[in-house]
């Protein structure tokens, strides 16, 4: 107990050293006042267009996760779906991982509503049908990228392999009941076989299944919209083929469990990529880059007042 505590501590604080220097790494080379300066008047109603798109795109996870708990999710109030969404990112932006919410909201959410084992099961799916559909749109503009800009073979590659991992892990759910897990597995932890049915049961709901989908392609359209709006508040216009590309190449790496949510690897991507390979200027990525932090914030926020309401259990 007390080896697997110290690792964890360990852990979380390497993960702090490298988001730590990476930062300020990125800003000894680009002062931070340099950034400053790229933030004016003309960001606000780019702003506005993104919060706008950030609550869009919470009401899309919302309607995700509530149709993928099929009959059960019909039965709960919509915007219930939506607090817990906010929820989740409240806690997103606490833990030392970007996943840390996901946990946190279905914990809770299932102990309030009586289904965990499924709502694990439409949280899970719904992460890897986002991923899928992030890496889907990065496929399609990738051919009208390369032709004008020569993208490390380094990010396309990290790119591929989550890619091919995160439809191993929607095709391994989906047929999770033709493993036999070991009884003494089962025996000890029960809702290892809650969770392989809730997993497989999306076999015969064909149009929940597709309907996740297509949503999850919204949301791309919504957070592909939110990083074409960073560069256009600061008065850098870039095409929406390249963001779609160099946003996944950033969120991918990002997801590296090497840093805090991707604090600082995110920066130093983005400066690689944007100011690398299209020649903008470091602190106008930077300015734009941190612009990024304002949706994550506003979403935080509305979990930290759903978190502060007191809650009714539900049977």
């Amino acid at each position: 107990m007390a080896s697997s505590r110290a690792k964890k501590i360990l852990s979380s604080a390497l993960k702090a050293i490298v988001s730590v220097g990476g930062l300020a790494y990125i800003f000894w080379k680009v002062p931070f006042g340099e950034v400053c300066g790229h933030w004016t008047a003309h960001a606000f109603p780019w702003i506005g267009l993104i919060l706008f798109c950030t609550v869009f795109s919470m009401i899309i996870q919302a309607n995700r996760w509530r149709g993928l708990l099929l009959e059960e999710g019909k039965k709960i109030k919509f915007f219930t779906f939506y607090e817990y969404i906010a929820l989740g990112y409240f806690f997103n932006n606490l833990l030392p991982s970007g996943f840390g919410g996901d946990a946190v909201k279905t914990i809770a959410f299932g102990k309030r509503f009586g289904n965990t084992a499924n709502s694990v099961a439409a949280v899970a799916i719904s992460r890897v049908m986002g991923l899928l559909a992030m890496f889907l749109c990065f496929f399609v503009m990738l051919p009208f990228v390369v032709t004008r800009y020569h993208i490390p073979a380094i990010y396309t590659g990290a790119v591929c392999g989550v890619a091919l991992l995160s439809i191993f892990i929607i095709v391994a759910g989906l047929f999770s009941d033709k493993i036999k897990l070991p009884t003494a597995l089962t025996s000890k932890i029960p809702f290892l076989l809650k969770l392989q049915n809730a997993f497989c049961i999306y076999r015969g709901y064909k149009k929940a299944f597709f309907l996740s989908g297509l949503d999850s392609i919204w949301l791309q359209i919504s957070s592909i919209t939110i990083h074409y709006a960073y560069f256009q508040a600061v008065g850098v216009p870039v095409d929406l083929a390249t963001i779609t590309v160099f946003m996944t190449i950033t969120i991918t790496v990002s997801m590296l469990p090497i840093s805090i949510n991707g604090i600082g690897l995110r920066e130093g991507v983005n400066v690689s990529l944007f100011t690398g390979l299209l020649g903008i200027p470091a602190d106008t990525v930077l300015a734009a880059a941190l612009l990024g932090y304002i949706p994550m914030v506003f979403q935080a926020a509305q979990g930290g007042i759903f978190l502060c309401r007191p809650q009714k259990t539900t049977k």
